[in-house]
Order: C-alpha cells, then structure tokens, then sequence
C-alpha cells in the first residue's frame, strides 16, 4: 500500500505544473493591469446595472482580474457567440462574486453565490465554476458577493440587455 507521502507528492508536482501552464498561457494582453473593456447597461429584472463587457477571448479571459472592489450597481456581462456550458474561474481575484449564468433569451439557468477567489495559480482548477447539469449559456454576469440574497435573484429572474 502506498504512503501517504507517495500520493501526495505526484498530485503536488501535477498542480503546481498545471498551475504554471495555465499562467503562462493566458493571453499577454490579459496579463496587463489596465485594461479598457467596453461599457454597457444591462437590466436584472428591475435592477439597473452599468457592466463592464467581456466579449472577446482576451477581456473573458481577463475578466475582473485585479480589480479591488465591485460597487452593487456595477458588474461584468461575459458575452458568447454561442450557447454553451461555460467555465468561469477565479484567477487573480480579490473578492467573492455571485455568478449568474443565462442562456441566449435572459433567463437564468444557474447562480453560483459567493464564489471565492484562488489564492494561487495551483488552486485554479478548484476555483472554477460552470453552469451545471449541462445547461447552456450564452451570458455569464459576474457582480459582488451578497448581490444575489440583496436584490431576490432567482432561476426566475430575467436578463435584459439594454445596450453592450
């Protein structure tokens, strides 16, 4: 039987190479620490929200990177050509976020509330979130944690975009 140390060690050298691949992979326009992402309104049943638009690879890989803080009444709308299950991880943040997936009508097919931040680029896989079970999206709205139990988000709430 193997000890303990003979497990835990190849399962270390697996996360820390995979850890480093995917930092070293990341797009070096995503590695910059400003960057402009275009602006939009969107409408999360009668809320009103100014997002920031990631609707290349670049900005969705990018995401909210390094930012310090995300106001209630601000957030980031990932936008895809198409439908599809979508990953969404947590590289390089500094907060929690609530994550709501909607499909290509605004209806919400899932939430993942106060998402945490990896700590590191090892943990990268342990802190990523899809939408489950298969359902398809084709908008991911990022938005601070507490957003979702603060405003009465739901699986019946309804995405309105109103300019991106």
């Amino acid at each position: 039987m193997a000890s303990r140390a003979q497990v835990l060690i190849p399962i270390t050298i697996a996360a820390f190479i995979i850890g480093i691949v995917g930092v070293l992979t990341i797009p070096s326009e995503t590695k910059l620490q400003s960057v402009d992402f275009k602006k939009g309104t969107i409408k999360l049943d009668n809320i009103v929200l100014n997002v920031e638009v990631a609707d290349t690879d670049a900005t969705r890989t990018r995401g909210l990177m390094f930012q310090s803080q995300l106001p209630y009444d601000k957030g980031m709308i990932f936008v895809f050509d198409d439908e599809q299950v979508i990953p969404m991880w947590m590289l390089n943040m500094q907060f929690s976020l609530d994550v709501i997936w909607f499909d290509g009508k605004g209806n919400v097919v899932h939430i993942e509330k106060n998402a945490a931040p990896c700590k590191s680029a090892l943990e990268a896989m342990s802190c990523t979130y899809k939408n489950v079970e298969g359902k398809k999206a084709k908008f991911v709205l990022e938005v601070t944690s507490g957003f979702v139990d603060k405003f009465g988000v739901t699986e019946n709430s309804k995405l309105q975009i109103i300019s991106i």
